[in-house]
């Protein structure tokens, strides 16, 4: 735990030919943002800039070489303070498409960003998304943040968690919702190869973790509520569409359950999420990346907050992607780099937001 009174949050600046940049100053905008932590940008200072004056915002950008030449108070209120990062050679205006040059961006960002975080100079990371064919072009084979993260941190077990902040409006428990994935980043067909009493437990124990971190922090007294979804529909109807919920799910839920976790399933998806939605429960574990993507970002995809549970490190996310087909247009919506921002502020435990 830092010794900070006031958290230290580092925002990567993500691929710039994408939206990164642009809804990182809009966000900085927000009053109730700048108030809530110490937060600097990683990245290229030039593009900082030239986003600030997209969204017309009169906000300087000044250099800094490492967090601690933050200022210790709030000098300048229209300062935003930036950590060198990537390559500084663009030309402006940006072209907002696919390239080497961004993927390579986004990495430098993102393993400063990290290093940073594990050595405990920054409390908590917030990245603006990436592309994971730009990142390939740039000679970075990742699938994209979470197993780049894992890497970086030197860990096994960790999973994706979209979250839904409490409202208005409201979706989920007083605490928010909440779905963790089993399998992410792989073509379907292999899904099946990874569904697994221990990996369903895993992210199970990570749903509960996570989640007893976030009530704590809203001093909600009480255990965390979790459901399981089947794979099959109709939860394999017993047997007939598939034995996995009989086999596989169904005694990773008991075995959860025997170590003292108020967690239920297998429950048939189509019907289970509206009982979460409705706050029956505070997270949901969902078998593959569609299954629970797809049914939060439904309810709000953009305030939706992309958190990566089982790392060292606190690291939170918007819920989308690069956009490239709106990027460097003053069109991209902030909202959720605001959420992620204050998802990230309490999950460091320092602060209320």
């Amino acid at each position: 735990m830092s010794v900070r009174s006031t958290p230290l949050v580092a925002l990567t600046m993500g691929d710039p030919t994408g939206v990164g940049p642009e809804i990182i100053a809009k966000a900085l905008s927000f009053e109730s943002i700048s108030c809530a932590a110490n937060l600097m940008v990683v990245g290229s200072p030039t593009v900082l800039q030239s986003a600030f004056h997209l969204v017309h915002s009169s906000k300087k950008i000044i250099t800094i070489r490492d967090p601690e030449d933050l200022p210790k108070a709030r000098e300048n209120e229209d300062a935003v303070y930036c950590i060198p990062s990537g390559p500084e050679d663009w030309t402006f205006p940006i072209a907002a498409s696919i390239q080497a040059k961004g993927g390579e961006a986004a990495y430098q960002a993102l393993v400063t960003s990290a290093r940073l975080a594990l050595a405990g100079r920054v409390d908590a990371i917030v990245t603006c998304p990436l592309h994971k064919v730009a990142l390939k072009l740039a000679g970075h084979d990742w699938p994209g943040h979470t197993e780049l993260l894992a890497s970086l941190c030197g860990v096994q077990d960790h999973a994706m968690m979209l979250y839904l902040p409490p409202g208005p409006p409201r979706h989920g428990t007083e605490a928010g919702f909440g779905v963790v994935h089993v399998t992410l980043h792989m073509a379907l067909r292999e899904v099946f190869e990874h569904i697994n009493v221990p990996n369903i437990l895993e992210k199970i124990g990570l749903a509960q973790r996570v989640f007893e971190r976030i009530l704590r922090s809203m001093n909600i007294s009480r255990s965390p509520r979790i459901a399981v979804a089947a794979l099959n529909p109709h939860a394999g109807e017993g047997g007939r569409f598939g034995r996995e919920e009989m086999d596989i799910i169904e005694p990773a839920v008991q075995r959860a359950r025997k170590h003292g976790l108020d967690v239920v399933g297998p429950l048939p998806t189509d019907t289970l999420m509206p009982r979460a939605v409705d706050g029956a429960f505070d997270a949901v574990v969902a078998m593959y990346h569609d299954q629970g993507h797809i049914a939060l970002k439904l309810l709000d995809m953009f305030d939706a907050v992309n958190i990566t549970l089982g790392l060292p490190i606190v690291r939170t996310s918007v819920a989308h992607g690069t956009a490239h087909d709106i990027a460097w247009e003053n069109r991209a919506e902030a909202s959720g780099m605001v959420q992620a921002i204050q998802t990230a502020v309490r999950l460091t435990g320092m602060a209320s937001v």
